[in-house]
C-alpha cells in the first residue's frame, strides 16, 4: 500500500511514460483482451470500416493504460488538482437538489476516468454522496481502491448491502451514484433491449428506486478534451411525479443518452468489458 502512495507522488506524465509502454506491451504484443475488444466495437458500429475500428481500439487502449496511472494518481492527488482537471457543468444540480432536502439518483456508464469523476464529485461539490459499487475480488486492490476512493469523506455502498443502507438512511439527502450499464448476474436480469446494435440486459434499480420513492435522476455526459482532463456535463433526465410514465421509461432514456454518449466518443468507453456476455435465454 505504502509504494503505490509513494508511486502516486510521481508527476502524472512520468506515470503516462510508464502506461505508454505498458500500451504497446498489452495491445501490440500480448493483444490484451483485443477479441473482445474489436468484437464489441464491430457490433456497435457495423457501419465503420476496419481501419476505423481499430483506430478507435487503438485510442480505446490508450486510455485503458492512461486508467492505470490516473487512478493510483488519485491517491495523492489535492482537491485543487482534481478540480483543475475534471470540469463539472451544472454541479449545481447536485447541490440545488440536496438543498432542498432531495434524494437525487446519478447514473452514468462506465467511461473513463471514472474514479477521478467520483472523487472530485466528493472533494468538490458535496460530501453527501453515496456511491454503490462492485467489490473487487482480490482483497489487497480491494483495499488499495476503498483507501482512494473514500480519501474525501463520500461513502461507497457494496451493491448487495445497497437495499439495507438506503433504508436506514431513506431520509438523508445525498446524490446516490449507480454506474447504470453494468452487465447483471443472471438472477438480477429483468429488462432487455437493444443496446449498440445487440440485445442487451439491464439492471432497473435506478429506476425502481426514482419510480417507488419519486426521486429526481440525474445522467452525467462523459468526455475527454485531452489527456488527463475530463468533462463532464450534468443533465435532470428524469423528475417526478411519474405516475403517468410507461414501465423502462427511465431505462430507456438513460440507454438513449447513454448511446449517444458512447458514439460522439466512443474510445472513451469501456469496451474490454464481455458485456455481452449473457444472451436473452441462457
Amino acid at each position: 500500500m505504502f509504494l503505490f502512495r509513494l508511486i502516486s507522488y510521481l508527476p502524472l506524465a512520468v506515470l503516462y511514460l510508464f502506461t505508454d509502454l505498458l500500451y504497446l506491451l498489452g495491445y501490440h504484443i500480448l493483444k490484451y483482451r483485443q477479441k473482445v475488444i474489436l468484437t464489441n466495437l464491430k457490433n456497435a458500429f457495423p457501419e465503420k470500416s476496419e481501419k476505423e475500428i481499430k483506430q478507435i481500439a487503438k485510442k480505446f487502449f490508450r486510455n485503458l493504460t492512461d486508467s492505470f496511472a490516473e487512478t493510483i494518481k488519485a491517491y495523492s492527488m489535492t482537491k485543487e488538482e482534481f478540480h483543475r482537471r475534471v470540469k463539472i457543468i451544472h454541479p449545481e444540480i447536485v447541490n440545488e437538489q440536496i438543498g432542498k432536502g432531495e434524494v437525487l439518483i446519478g447514473m452514468t456508464g462506465h467511461f473513463f476516468n471514472w474514479e477521478w469523476h467520483l472523487l472530485n464529485v466528493m472533494a468538490n461539490i458535496n460530501n453527501q454522496v453515496d456511491v454503490v459499487y462492485t467489490k473487487v475480488s482480490n482483497p489487497f486492490f480491494e483495499k488499495l481502491m476503498m483507501k482512494i476512493r473514500t480519501r474525501f469523506e463520500g461513502q461507497m455502498v457494496e451493491k448487495d448491502s445497497f437495499q439495507r443502507d438506503f433504508l436506514r438512511k431513506r431520509n438523508q439527502p445525498r446524490m446516490i451514484v449507480l454506474a447504470a450499464d453494468q452487465r447483471p448476474g443472471n438472477r438480477d436480469i429483468r429488462y432487455w433491449r437493444i443496446f449498440m446494435g445487440r440485445e442487451t440486459a439491464f439492471f432497473e434499480g435506478g429506476e425502481k428506486l426514482a419510480k417507488r420513492f419519486n426521486h429526481p435522476v440525474l445522467y452525467a455526459h462523459v468526455s475527454k478534451p485531452k489527456r488527463g482532463h475530463y468533462i463532464f456535463r450534468y443533465e435532470m433526465m428524469c423528475t417526478p411525479p411519474y405516475t403517468d410514465q410507461s414501465e423502462h421509461s427511465i431505462t430507456d432514456h438513460f440507454i438513449e443518452l447513454l448511446e449517444d454518449n458512447i458514439r460522439r466518443q466512443p474510445e472513451i468507453y469501456l469496451w474490454s468489458h464481455n458485456r455481452w456476455k449473457w444472451k436473452k435465454g441462457d
